[in-house]
């Protein structure tokens, strides 16, 4: 039996998130701790937290406390907070949560095991009725740290994401990402290349490429957009079959871009563009780049240069000083674009953001109303887009078997992993994890599809 300690680990929030916890996993790793998927049997459980809006930091918080009770009542020795919640609320998470051993902040992940060690070391203490040390903390400038690293992937045999920046320049008025992770700082393009070599070695089929915003990617280090040179050297280094973009902003959506994953057929033809709003008045208001007419124009040129596109955007309803008449122009554009995938928040008003301090802030029963409309909206678009899917054959990338089902699931191109629709699929011989196969789609539902395997 090993006398290592065992780590748990609770990755909470967006995929740039867990990009950083499987970093923490390798570290641990390397330093010679056992990794436990029971936090039951952890004598250490690390918490990534989230604290991009209130539900999350809510998300967060009950994560926590649900963990502390192992201290209590389990054999739990100490927990480590870590990520958004740590970062932005250093203080009052050291304050008014004691059960908590140690915190690390978004710029101290690579201190990951000197934490839990200090951690464990104070845990010791008390059981030996010595006096602990002051709790490990780890608040170093965001920029003191190096970007990327060895990871430990979580995500199958199927996709991997890669993380091609931190942090954010754009400073959105409802937005408290720039002040949480900082100001944008890209990685280089030999870095990034450098470890999709190694997820390709790994036997990775789909690239998954993101970041706060993708669209800036090199800004800052090359003095330009470098996102589609960028795309060309993962290509023509690895043999990735598919490599999807997200988080790409509209007014960055570029010639050079649209081509890039035009001509190249591994660049599958999906992207994630963030609209927000489509109001000008909505729009100004957020401090987004590019009004309407730039949104338009983007949602055209895809459309236009790439029939088969799949976009993919997000929006905000309830924003401080939402007019119907605002409202009334997004719902009229959501049913217009016939976006293939879309996902809607309700306003949240978050401290230390300019928008906070907004007049005209919106009752939530409105901002729900408001929300309940949108996606019904949206509803009608996906459930009209699937069923001239019914009849096609599509390729499938196979994510596992649901024995409940008795079905193989997986993705199209049309789907990213965790945020859109599965492909449910029977098949007559059994179907790998991160195998390719041709579904024949007989059925669709609201936001998944049904079909057979074409063997």
């Amino acid at each position: 039996m090993s006398n290592k300690p065992k780590v748990g680990f609770v990755s909470l929030g967006c995929a740039k998130n867990l990009c950083d916890t499987e970093v923490m996993l390798h570290h641990m790793m390397d330093a010679g701790y056992e990794i436990t998927p029971e936090e039951t049997e952890a004598d250490v459980v690390i918490v990534n937290t989230c604290a991009f809006i209130e539900s999350a930091k809510k998300e967060s918080i009950d994560n926590i406390l649900d963990i502390a009770w192992l201290k209590e009542h389990g054999n739990l020795k100490a927990i480590v907070v870590t990520g958004c919640l740590a970062e932005r609320y250093r203080e009052e998470v050291l304050r008014e949560m004691p059960e908590i051993d140690a915190i690390v902040g978004v710029g101290g992940i690579h201190r990951i095991a000197e934490a839990v060690s200090a951690a464990l070391e104070n845990a010791e203490k008390k059981k030996c009725g010595e006096v602990p040390g002051e709790r490990y903390c780890c608040l170093d400038k965001k920029d003191a740290e190096p970007l990327g690293g060895d990871r430990v992937i979580t995500t199958g045999a199927s996709y991997a994401y890669i993380k091609i920046a931190e942090g954010c320049n754009n400073r959105c008025t409802y937005c408290a990402i720039p002040s949480i992770r900082g100001a944008l700082r890209s990685r280089t393009v030999e870095d990034i290349v450098a470890e999709a070599k190694d997820l390709d070695a790994a036997g990775v089929k789909e690239l998954v490429v993101i970041a706060q915003d993708t669209s800036v990617y090199g800004l800052d280090i090359y003095g330009r957009d470098a996102l589609p040179e960028l795309l060309r050297a993962i290509c023509d280094e690895t043999d990735i079959p598919w490599i999807r973009i997200l988080y790409c902003y509209p007014d960055k959506i570029t010639d050079e871009l649209v081509a890039q994953m035009r001509d190249n057929s591994r660049i599958v033809h999906y992207i994630d563009l963030p609209i927000q709003h489509i109001s000008d008045h909505m729009l100004s208001a957020m401090n987004r780049h590019g009004d309407s007419k730039c949104i338009r124009d983007a949602v055209a040129k895809l459309r236009r240069e790439i029939p088969d596109i799949v976009i993919r955007t997000t929006v905000i309803v309830g924003f401080p000083g939402e007019t119907e008449e605002d409202f009334s122009e997004l719902c009229s554009f959501v049913k217009e674009a016939k976006f293939e995938r879309f996902g809607a928040f309700t306003y949240s008003r978050e401290e230390g953001t300019p928008a906070a301090g907004f007049d005209c802030q919106i009752d939530e029963q409105v901002k729900q109303d408001r929300y309940d409309i949108l996606m019904k909206t949206q509803l009608e678009n996906s459930e009209a887009y699937n069923e001239r899917l019914v009849g096609s054959v599509v390729t499938v990338l196979c994510e596992g078997f649901d024995p409940v089902s008795e079905s193989y699931y997986g993705r199209s191109y049309r789907d990213a992993a965790e945020i859109d629709g599965k492909i449910w699929f029977s098949a007559e011989r059994p179907v790998n994890e991160g195998e390719f196969i041709q579904v024949r789609i007989n059925e669709a539902m609201d936001y998944d599809l049904v079909g057979e395997a074409v063997i």
